[in-house]
């Protein structure tokens, strides 16, 4: 039975690729038989006898149905073979039969021009899964440090609620790192580059950080300033607030100050531990934590990377000038003929 049924799938495949080699030959065929209805009008205008042409037109008729089969031959053969390859899992496109006609050429380099562009994207996707995973693993160990400091906190009979606050505001912060990371990717149709007075933007970040400021007994230096800049006030407010957590996070005392310079600098400056010289040029790499971020465990190494990629994006400057023991000035600086 299973011989018959195989059989008769055979026949039935057969049947199936001949309609269609018909259907794509028909061209051929309406062709064929318009030339030898020509020939058949111009031997009877010229009164030449059918019988004279009958056995030469006979002839050319078996040839070219002797010819047909022989294509329809090599088109299921060639049908077979492309299936043969598609039902095997380590197709690659150097195994595909080689190119007969101008057209499968064509649609050979289509398809490797579309193999190129997706192994592409592949390595892309995932080098992103891999920036990823790196990430929230280096995320994951920098949240114990305030959910462990909440736990000891807790512990304790009576806890400072304002250390139990600086714990949650750091929860959240690295909460909201991690929302801008995840929509970094679609950066590009998020920016909405307007003119933007900069001090409000500058306001907000301070406002975010006054539980710090005042918990911590950090003094801010900041007059207002009238200048404005063609930004994005959702990202620039995320930067600036990555330049305001890591002063805090190493500046024990003293304060923070906030001005402009040259009318088109922004400059950030703490009186923090400040950072050594050679970690400087590496400070915007991903990951990089510096010596600093080492000894306190403090850092991921996302912030100043990620404040870098946006203002690149934004098409602003970053500079950081810092000697240890002698604080840390960071300037974001704005092209003058966009004020």
């Amino acid at each position: 039975m299973k011989g018959t049924e195989k059989k008769e799938t055979g026949i039935k495949e057969i049947w199936r690729l001949l309609k269609k080699y018909r259907k794509e030959q028909r061209g051929n065929y309406i062709l064929f038989g318009l030339s030898a209805g020509i020939f058949a009008v111009i031997f009877m205008l010229y009164g030449i006898s059918v019988k004279v042409v009958w056995y030469p037109f006979l002839i050319c008729i078996i040839l070219w149905i002797f010819a047909d089969i022989g294509r329809f031959y090599g088109y299921q053969k060639a049908h077979g073979a492309r299936m043969d390859l598609a039902n095997h899992i380590e197709v690659t496109l150097e195994h595909l039969t080689s190119p007969s006609t101008l057209i499968e050429e064509d649609y050979q380099r289509l398809l490797r021009i579309m193999a190129a562009d997706h192994e592409k994207r592949s390595m892309e996707w995932e080098e992103k899964q891999k920036n990823l995973k790196e990430y929230f693993t280096l995320w994951s160990h920098q949240m114990k440090t305030p959910i462990t400091s909440l736990e000891l906190l807790l512990q304790q009979e009576e806890p400072e609620k304002s250390q139990l606050k600086e714990s949650l505001f750091e929860i959240e912060n690295y909460v909201d790192m991690t929302l801008q990371y995840i929509r970094f990717d679609s950066l590009n149709r998020d920016l909405r580059i307007e003119s933007y007075p900069l001090y409000p933007i500058v306001k907000q970040a301070v406002k975010y950080y006054s539980k710090i400021f005042i918990s911590r007994g950090i003094s801010l230096n900041m007059e207002e300033f009238q200048e404005s800049a063609f930004t994005d006030e959702k990202w620039l407010l995320f930067v600036i607030k990555q330049i305001l957590s890591n002063a805090l996070k190493y500046t024990r005392q003293g304060s923070i100050s906030i001005y402009m310079e040259n009318e088109c600098v922004l400059v950030i400056k703490d009186t923090g531990i400040g950072i050594l010289k050679e970690d400087i040029p590496r400070l915007f790499e991903r990951g990089f934590t510096g010596y600093n971020g080492r000894m306190q465990k403090k850092a991921t190494g996302l912030g100043l990377y990620l404040s870098k990629q946006v203002l690149t994006k934004l098409n602003h400057g970053i500079e950081i000038d810092s000697a240890p023991g002698e604080g840390t000035a960071v300037k974001i600086s704005f092209p003058p003929a966009i004020f």
